[in-house]
């Protein structure tokens, strides 16, 4: 079975704006906030309220996702985690099915 390359994959989207609110909350709840720096042994996170789609691979999507986020990717000071999809239920998210949302990794100054 050949694969199939994508050429063009629009991963624009928009949220409503109590949805968006109600993910928001979720992604920066104290319990989802511990279990995320235990998971990446730090003292602490902050939600930069960065979300995107992760898109399929191409030659210029080579990450999975859109180019404008690849620099958090390179970067230790930033995690990519996938919202969980029981956060995209309780916020009415369906469209997109998946999202990906952008911390950055406080390091404390001693």
């Amino acid at each position: 079975m050949p694969l199939k390359i994508v050429k063009n994959f629009d991963a624009s989207f928009t949220l409503e704006p109590q949805a968006q609110e109600m993910l928001f909350q979720l992604l920066t709840g104290e319990a989802f906030l511990h279990q995320i720096t235990q998971q990446l042994k730090c003292e602490k996170v902050e939600f930069l309220e960065l979300l995107f789609q992760p898109v399929p691979y191409s030659l210029a999507t080579p990450k999975g996702m859109p180019v404008e986020f690849e620099k958090y990717y390179e970067s230790e000071e930033y995690a990519i985690i996938n919202v969980p999809p029981n956060f995209m239920f309780n916020a009415k998210i369906f469209k997109p099915s998946r999202l990906c949302a952008i911390y950055h990794i406080v390091i404390s100054q001693e």
